[in-house]
């Protein structure tokens, strides 16, 4: 099973470079999925993405304020530490049991 990865409404606009309030407006339209824990919104990372993905001025401000702006030096150009070839293909063939 996948791990599931969840940011509050502050550590999702701090890490899109975006306002809490946009965020908070991503909810209430739902456009992103999210739980309820102890009174506090708990939003799925992947929606996010896919989210600032689709809107445009979400986007570009992920580009230059967010995450994004790191994007370039996340490459890796040193082959010693890229992750064997082999390793991903025995992850992605592993069965998964439900």
């Amino acid at each position: 099973m996948k791990p599931v990865i969840r940011l509050s409404v502050s550590e999702a606009a701090k890490m899109f470079g975006i306002s809490q309030r946009t965020v908070r407006r991503a909810i209430q339209n739902s456009e992103v999925t999210y739980v309820v824990v102890q009174g506090r919104y708990k939003l799925n990372f992947e929606s996010l993405l896919r989210w600032s993905q689709r809107t445009t001025t979400v986007k570009n401000k992920r580009d230059k304020k967010g995450i994004g702006q790191y994007v370039d030096k996340w490459k890796i150009s040193s082959k010693l530490y890229s992750p064997n070839p082999k390793t991903l293909d025995e992850e992605t063939d592993a069965p998964t049991t439900v």
